[in-house]
C-alpha cells in the first residue's frame, strides 16, 4: 500500500521528491552503519531535523535533511561533538539561511530489521557483535600469551563467556601492545581499571533511570547520552595528562 502523498503549506512545495525514513536510513548507513530509525527518530526529537509529515503522519524527509543528518552523525563520529553544540551550528545555520553540504550517495536496500544487505563483512559492527577467539585477540593485537593472562589476573580485560572477545577488548589488548612498546607493563594499568570502575558508577547513575523505561525514544536518548560523556570523558582525561606532562616537557 503507498503511502499518501506528503502535505505542505501553500507555496512550500518542494521540486525535488521526499523520502521515506527507511530509503533515508539506506542513504546514511552507507557512511554511517549503527545508524537505526531510533536513532533518526531520537535526533528529530532533539530538534535537529525536522521532517515534513504527511496526512498520515508518515515522515518525509528533503535531500536538505538528509545532508542535515550527515552533518550531525559526522559531528558526533568524528569530532565526538555533544548534540548541544550541534544544534547550536544548526541555529547559526538556519538563522544566516545556510545549509550543511548537501550530497547524493548512492541509495542502497534496508532490509525490514533496518540491516544493509551485502555490507555484514565490511561494516564495523557493535562492540559486542564481534567475537574473537583467544588466538585470534592475541594475533590482531599484538600482544602474547603471557600479557594476555596479566590483562585478565589484573581485571584490565575481561572476556564474554564461554572465553569470546569482542571489538573494546581488541582495543584495550592493542593499546596494551603500544604502551608496552615504550615500557609499560600490565600491572601499570590497574589504575586504568579502577579510574574506569568508577567513571562507570558515575555515568550508570545519569542514564540508567533512561535505559530502565520501555519507550524506544528514551532508551535511544540513554546510549546518546552515554556516548557524550565518554567522549567528554576521554577529553578530559586526555586534557589532564597534557597539562600534567607540561612541566616534565618543559612548557
Amino acid at each position: 500500500m503507498n503511502e499518501p502523498a506528503a502535505s505542505t503549506s501553500p507555496g512550500a512545495a518542494r521540486s525535488e521528491p521526499l523520502m521515506s525514513i527507511g530509503e533515508v536510513l539506506g542513504q546514511l548507513r552507507v557512511d554511517f552503519p549503527d545508524t537505526t530509525i531510533s536513532k533518526l527518530r531520537f535526533l528529530e526529537a532533539e530538534g535537529l531535523v525536522e521532517p515534513q509529515r504527511t496526512a498520515a503522519g508518515y515522515r518525509k524527509y528533503s535531500w536538505d535533511d538528509v545532508a542535515r543528518l550527515r552533518f550531525v552523525l559526522t559531528a558526533q563520529r568524528d569530532k565526538y561533538l555533544p548534540l548541544r553544540v550541534i544544534r547550536e551550528q544548526l541555529a547559526q545555520w538556519d538563522s544566516s539561511g545556510e545549509q550543511p553540504g548537501r550530497s547524493r550517495p548512492a541509495l542502497v536496500a534496508v532490509g525490514p530489521d533496518g540491516a544493509v544487505p551485502g555490507r555484514e563483512l565490511r561494516e564495523p559492527a557493535e562492540s559486542s557483535q564481534v567475537r574473537l577467539g583467544r588466538a585470534d585477540l592475541v594475533a590482531r593485537s599484538g600482544i602474547d600469551e603471557s600479557t594476555l593472562v596479566e590483562l585478565e589476573r589484573l581485571g584490565v580485560l575481561v572476556s564474554d563467556p564461554p572465553g569470546w572477545y569482542d571489538a573494546d577488548a581488541l582495543i584495550i589488548a592493542s593499546a596494551v601492545a603500544g604502551l608496552a612498546s615504550y615500557g609499560l607493563e600490565p600491572r601499570h594499568l590497574r589504575g586504568y581499571r579502577t579510574a574506569a570502575d568508577r567513571e562507570v558508577g558515575l555515568f550508570a547513575q545519569l542514564v540508567a533511570p533512561l535505559a530502565r523505561q520501555s519507550d524506544p525514544a528514551a532508551r535511544a536518548r540513554a546510549a546518546e547520552t552515554a556516548r557524550e560523556l565518554v567522549a567528554l570523558s576521554e577529553q578530559l582525561h586526555a586534557a589532564l595528562v597534557r597539562v600534567g606532562l607540561r612541566s616534565t616537557l618543559g612548557r
